[in-house]
C-alpha cells in the first residue's frame, strides 16, 4: 500500500473543507471545488499552482498554530488538541493532491517542487513539535486524562497528540534541537532523491530484442506487449522489455533464452547500483546514519527501537525472533523447490546450476509437472473487468455496497476510473479510483491512498476519496488486460485497503481509514487475498475473455492444489528484504561501509541461499529508503498470521457470512486507529492469532 513519506504522513492529516480568505481565482487549489463531491478539478490543476498553494497553506497553519499557543484560557481538550487537529486543512487539501500526483501522474515540474516543498514541510513540522509554548499547553492537558473523561476516541486522539510530540523532539534541550531539525531536513530530500533514482533508472532501462527467435517461449499476448513497448520506445519493428513488472515477470517465467533471462533479471536487481547519476549507495549510508542520530538523539538504541514503540510488535527483538522462526521454516521448503528445480534441469540435459533468473522459468516447469497448471492457460480467465467485477461482488456480498460507474467525474488521469459507493440504502459511502497500467511518470508497484479521509467535522459525515494505483499487464490492439493470478491477487489486496478507507467511522481525520500501526494496516488487505481464490467467487469472476466460458472445476481444482506452490521462494525471498531492513535499522552507529558489502553480510548471517535474490536489494529499496516502512517491512508477515487467522472464521461460517463480515467491518474497518489494535482483533475474533494458519496456508509445514 503506498504511503506517503513519514514526515508528510505526520504533516498531512488530509482534512477537506477549506476555505481560505486568500483564495485566488485562478489557483483551484485555494478556492473551494464546486466539482462533484468536491473531488480535486485535475484538469484545472497545474504544477505551478502547487507552490503558491502550500506556502498559503503553510502560512494558514502557521497562523492557527499561533492562536492556540495565544489563547488565555487554561489549556483544554478542544481548544488545544482539537485545535491543533483541524490546525491545516488547507495543507491537508493541497498536499494530498500533490503527493498522490507525484505517485502516480509525476514529471519533471513536480519532482522540482517536491525538492522545493521537501524542507519547507520538514521546517513547518519542527516548527510545530519542538514548540514550547505549545506543547506546555498539550503536556497540561495530558496530565489532566485521568480527570476529563474523555471517550474513547477522544483519549487516543490526546494520547497520539502527546506521542507525537515526544516522538517529534518536544523534549528534546535545546543545544538538540537544531540539530534534530537538520537531520528532518536532510532525510527529506534524501528519501525523496532516492525515490526519485529508482523511478528514473527504471524508466531509463530497455533490453531491445530484434530477432524473432529470441522471444522462443512467450505468449502471442506477451509478444505484442513487446511490440507495443518497442513502437513507445522508437524502436518499431523489434521488440522492448523493460524492468516494470508487467514485462520483466513474464519474460523470466517464458523465455526460453537464458542468456536474455540473466541480462534483464541483472538490470533490475542493480537498479540504483550502476555507479551512474541515479546510484542510491551513498544516499542508503547517509539515510541509515541520520536515522541512528536521529534516534539516539530522541533517547533510543536505534531506528528500530524508535519505529517499534508504537506498532503491535513493540521491540526489534520481538520481530527478529519471529522473522528467524519464520526464515527456517521457509529456508526448507525453499531447498526442496531448488532440488525440483535442479532434477528438471539435469532430466532435460542442462548442463548449468540453476541460478536466480532460471526460477521462474523452471518453477514454471515444476508447476507444470506437479499440478498440469500453466499460467498461460488461465490468464485468458483473468480480463482485467471481470476481476474488477469479482472484488466489487465481494464487497457487495460482504458488506451490502453498491458501487456506481462514474463517467462524470474528474479523475486523476485519464487512465483512471471511478466509482461513486453507496450503502445497500444508497446512502453515499464515498468515491472509489482505480488506476491500473504502467506508464513512465508512475512509480512501480501498487498502493491505496487517499484524496480525502474520512472524519466527522462540526457534526458532519466527510465522506472519504480513495484511490487504488497498480501496474498490471497493459492490454494489447487485439487482446485486453489479461492478469496473472499474482496480479489478481494484488488488485484483492488494495482494494482490502481501499475498504479500510471507504467503511472508516471515525470522528477524527488522523485517526480514520489507514492510520494503523504498521503491522496492523496489512490485515484489510492481505486478508482479501483469501476470496481470489475461492470456487464460489472464482465462478463468478473467471471468465474466458473470448468465450465468455465461466473457468472449469478442473482448472479451479488446480489453482486450489497449487496455492502453496513456490511458497518457500515467495516466503524466503520476502523475509530475507524483511530481515535486512531490521539490519539497516538496528545499527547503533552511522553505517560507514559500503550497502552493498553490508547486504552481503546480511544475506549471510541469515543463511540465504544464493539461488535466492532478497526481493529488494537495498539500492532499490522504496519502502524502508524512501517510503514510509523503515523497521516495518516486516508487517507484512506479520499481518499474514493475523489475516489467515482471521480468514479461517470465514471459513468456518461462510465466505459471505453476513455476521462475521458485520464483525470485521465493525471492529476492523470502520474503527481505523481508535483503539488498541489487539483488543479490536480480539473483539472480532475471540482470542489473539494462531501462526499455525499461516504456516499451513503456506505449506511451510
Amino acid at each position: 500500500m503506498q504511503k506517503l513519506t513519514i514526515l508528510v504522513s505526520m504533516m498531512c492529516l488530509l482534512i477537506i473543507g477549506c476555505k481560505t480568505e486568500k483564495a485566488m481565482n485562478d489557483n483551484p487549489l485555494l478556492n473551494e471545488y464546486t466539482t462533484p463531491f468536491q473531488i480535486a478539478p485535475f484538469n484545472e490543476i497545474k504544477p505551478s499552482h502547487f507552490l503558491p498553494a502550500f506556502n498559503a497553506a503553510i502560512a494558514e497553519q502557521q497562523n492557527n498554530i499561533s492562536v492556540i499557543v495565544a489563547n488565555k484560557d487554561a489549556a483544554s481538550f478542544e481548544n488545544t488538541i482539537e485545535a491543533l487537529e483541524y490546525s491545516g486543512p488547507l495543507l491537508d487539501k493541497v498536499s494530498s493532491v500533490f503527493y498522490n500526483l507525484t505517485g502516480a501522474n509525476t514529471n519533471d515540474s513536480l519532482k522540482a517542487i517536491a525538492k522545493e516543498v521537501a524542507p519547507m514541510l520538514s521546517k513547518l513540522s519542527d516548527d510545530i513539535y519542538l514548540n514550547e509554548a505549545l506543547f506546555a499547553k498539550i503536556k497540561s492537558v495530558y496530565e489532566q486524562k485521568g480527570e476529563l473523561n474523555l471517550s474513547g476516541e477522544k483519549a487516543m486522539l490526546l494520547e497520539k497528540t502527546y506521542q507525537a510530540f515526544t516522538r517529534g523532539g518536544a523534549n528534546l534541550p535545546a543545544e538538540s534541537k537544531d540539530e534534530f531539525r537538520n537531520i528532518n531536513e536532510q532525510l527529506s530530500l534524501l528519501t525523496l532523491q532516492f525515490g526519485d533514482n529508482v523511478l528514473n533508472e527504471t524508466n531509463d532501462y530497455i533490453m531491445v530484442v530484434d530477432k524473432k527467435e529470441d522471444l522462443d517461449g512467450l505468449t502471442k499476448g506477451q509478444i505484442d506487449a513487446a511490440a507495443k513497448a518497442a513502437k513507445d520506445h522508437d524502436q518499431e519493428g523489434k521488440w522492448v522489455f523493460t524492468t516494470h513488472r508487467p514485462s520483466i515477470t513474464p519474460f523470466l517465467q517464458y523465455s526460453t533464452n537464458r542468456a536474455l533471462r540473466e541480462k534483464l533479471f541483472k538490470a533490475y536487481i542493480n537498479r540504483g547500483d550502476n555507479n551512474n547519476e541515479y546510484d542510491n549507495k551513498e544516499n542508503i549510508k547517509k539515510i541509515a546514519s541520520l536515522r541512528v542520530q536521529r534516534a539516539k538523539l530522541l533517547g533510543y538504541e536505534n531506528h528500530a527501537s524508535f519505529i517499534l514503540e508504537k506498532n503491535m510488535a513493540k521491540t526489534p527483538e520481538t520481530v527478529n525472533d519471529k522473522l528467524s522462526f519464520l526464515m527456517e521454516k521457509s529456508l526448507k521448503v525453499a531447498k526442496q523447490e531448488v532440488a525440483d528445480m535442479q532434477n528438471i534441469i539435469d532430466s532435460e540435459g542442462g548442463n548449468f546450476t540453476l541460478e536466480p533468473w532460471d526460477w521462474w522459468y523452471y518453477s514454471e516447469k515444476v508447476k507444470k509437472a506437479k499440478y498440469d497448471l500453466d499460467e498461460s492457460e488461465i490468464r485468458p480467465y483473468f480480463e482485467l473487468s471481470n476481476v474488477v467485477d469479482g472484488i466489487l461482488y465481494t464487497a457487495t456480498n460482504l458488506y451490502g455496497l453498491k458501487f456506481e460507474e462514474r463517467t462524470d467525474l474528474p479523475t486523476p488521469h485519464p487512465d483512471a476510473i471511478s466509482f461513486e459507493v453507496k450503502e445497500a440504502d444508497d446512502t453515499h459511502v464515498g468515491i472509489l479510483f482505480m488506476d491500473f497500467h504502467p506508464r513512465e511518470s508512475k512509480r512501480g508497484g501498487a498502493w491505496m491512498s487517499s484524496y480525502r479521509k474520512q472524519e466527522v467535522k462540526d457534526g458532519k459525515h466527510i465522506a472519504p476519496i480513495i484511490t487504488m494505483v497498480c501496474n498490471f499487464t497493459s492490454p494489447t490492439e487485439d487482446t485486453p488486460a489479461l492478469l496473472s493470478f499474482d496480479e489478481t491477487s494484488t488488485l484483492f489486496h488494495e482494494f482490502g485497503h481501499a475498504l479500510h478507507g471507504l467503511l472508516s467511522k471515525c470522528e477524527y481525520n488522523s485517526l480514520s481509514g489507514t492510520a494503523v500501526p504498521r503491522d496492523f494496516v496489512e490485515l484489510p488487505s492481505q486478508i482479501m487475498e483469501h476470496w481470489a481464490a475461492q470456487p464460489e467467487l472464482l465462478k463468478v469472476y473467471g471468465k474466458h475473455y473470448k468465450t465468455d466460458e465461466v473457468i472449469s472445476d478442473e482448472l479451479i481444482a488446480k489453482i486450489q492444489k497449487s496455492s502453496k506452490f513456490n511458497q518457500g521462494f515467495i516466503t524466503t525471498e520476502y523475509l530475507a528484504a524483511a530481515i535486512m531492513d531490521m539490519d539497516y535499522h538496528t545499527l547503533t552507529e552511522a553505517l560507514t561501509m559500503n550497502p552493498n558489502d553490508f547486504e552481503k553480510e546480511s544475506v549471510a548471517k541469515m543463511g540465504l541461499i544464493p539461488e535466492i535474490v532478497t526481493r529488494y536489494r537495498s539500492t532499490y529499496f522504496n519502502h524502508v529508503f524512501s517510503g514510509g516502512y523503515s523497521a516495518g517491512y516486516y508487517a507484512y508477515i506479520w499481518s499474514a498470521i493475523l489475516d489467515s487467522d482471521a480468514f479461517q472464521a470465514f471459513r468456518e461460517n461462510g465466505i459471505f457470512d453476513q455476521e462475521t463480515a458485520k464483525k470485521f467491518r465493525e471492529n476492523i474497518l470502520e474503527r481505523g486507529g481508535t483503539e488498541d489494535p489487539m483488543i479490536l482483533y480480539k473483539k472480532f475474533r475471540g482470542a489473539e492469532p494462531d501462526e499455525k494458519a499461516l504456516l499451513n496456508d503456506r505449506g511451510l509445514i
